[in-house]
């Protein structure tokens, strides 16, 4: 598949102009390719496929021209070599670990991720033999005691979902160069319009698409970036587990980078108005949001973001009783399991997205009762505010 050269464009024009090679039928838009498998040539042009000797389609599960453009367009736009499409983006995360951990193998996260993350390595990781340690995302000279002579991998969210922690990139890729790790970084919240990890040191970096990449709540799906060396060692289980993108979703997914740009401009300008007025308001314990000189992470966040996102975390003062209070009072804001939509989501993580947790892992992941997480939408900023009501 013949894609444009990308090495001079910038990042908006290589979310629009990198793209499948024009069929016969000279598309201006880029076709779906709904099909679940491929015809040859004659008898050798297949024998020469499935010996991986020619490059080329055999079935959907493997590799999808829709599928194959959406990874071209996310390695391109994260400065990444090459790319995996994953169905979800625990899907991603899954199949990261699943590649690269063995039995015997030992795993160091972070404590501020998300839920689900928790749970792979609760049920599965463990009964497979490999272990892991929870680490303080925000205390480098802590890491040195939990890290080990096994240990493999380092896996963090910077942002963090749903406390907003951000973690320096570049001081993580200096401890994992100097033990020899792998360093595994979630961009879902910042997306790579406003934060590159592999520029700054991480080796790979995983995407939730089903949040900003498509950005208007339809599609799920997944995105695995790194050195070509590394998608090798992870496309083998993609292929025969097959938590495969659909190439339906990965065509929604590749038309929405095309406004990625755009849109994340305004998530970003609307968010930092309605965090400052939160900090203005006496309900308010504390406003968590990155480029909020407030925020612990505040000189990190302007070193190695574009901009601070579009997430809001806060904590009020009355704990869970006013959350409660706040999430029932709302008109316009959306009360579902999701982010990075058009519009604006409010979500009490204590009881929705983490809640499977104990309630010392939630505090220990900065989760206390009273924390509310706003996904700031593309809503007029007055809007959003007045349909918060705090008193």
């Amino acid at each position: 598949m013949k894609i444009f050269k990308a090495c001079t464009m910038e990042f908006e024009t290589k979310a629009i102009r990198l793209q499948t090679e024009r069929t016969q039928q000279h598309e201006h838009s880029t076709p779906i390719f709904v099909t679940s498998s491929f015809v040859f040539d004659d008898a050798e042009h297949m024998r020469a496929l499935f010996a991986n000797e020619e490059s080329g389609n055999i079935y959907s599960r493997f590799t999808n021209p829709s599928v194959r453009e959406f990874e071209t367009k996310m390695a391109a736009l994260e400065e990444g070599e090459d790319c995996i499409a994953t169905s979800t983006g625990m899907a991603a995360i899954f199949a990261t670990f699943a590649s690269l951990l063995q039995s015997g193998d030992h795993l160091l996260m972070s404590r501020a991720v998300f839920g689900s993350t928790f749970k792979i390595n609760d049920d599965y990781l463990l009964k497979w033999g490999i272990q892991y340690d929870y680490l303080d995302p925000l205390d480098i000279l802590q890491w040195e005691t939990v890290v080990k002579s096994n240990t493999k991998l380092l896996y963090l969210e910077t942002p963090s979902n749903p406390g907003l922690d951000i973690i320096d990139i570049k001081a993580a890729s200096a401890f994992c160069l100097q033990h020899n790790l792998l360093l595994v970084v979630d961009n879902c919240f910042a997306t790579p319009y406003l934060q590159r990890p592999l520029l700054l040191g991480a080796d790979i970096v995983i995407h939730s698409a089903t949040k900003y990449i498509d950005g208007q709540g339809r599609v799920m799906g997944g995105a695995i970036i790194a050195s070509k060396g590394i998608i090798e060692k992870i496309y083998p289980f993609m292929k025969n587990a097959g938590p495969s993108l659909s190439p339906f979703n990965a065509w929604i997914l590749s038309k929405s980078l095309e406004t990625l740009a755009i849109r994340m401009d305004r998530h970003c300008e609307n968010a930092l108005k309605v965090a400052q007025w939160l900090e203005s308001r006496p309900e308010v314990n504390f406003v968590k949001y990155p480029f909020l000189p407030s925020n612990t992470g505040y000189e990190t966040a302007i070193r190695q973001m574009k901009a601070g996102g579009g997430m809001i975390s806060f904590e009020l003062t009355d704990g869970f009783s006013a959350g409660k209070k706040l999430i029932d009072s709302r008109e316009m804001i959306s009360l579902t399991a999701n982010l990075g939509d058009t519009r604006t989501i409010i979500t009490h993580p204590a009881s929705s997205t983490h809640s499977k947790l104990s309630k010392e892992q939630r505090t220990e992941a900065g989760i206390s009762d009273g924390l509310i997480r706003l996904s700031i939408g593309l809503e007029h900023v007055n809007d959003i505010i007045n349909d918060l009501k705090l008193s």
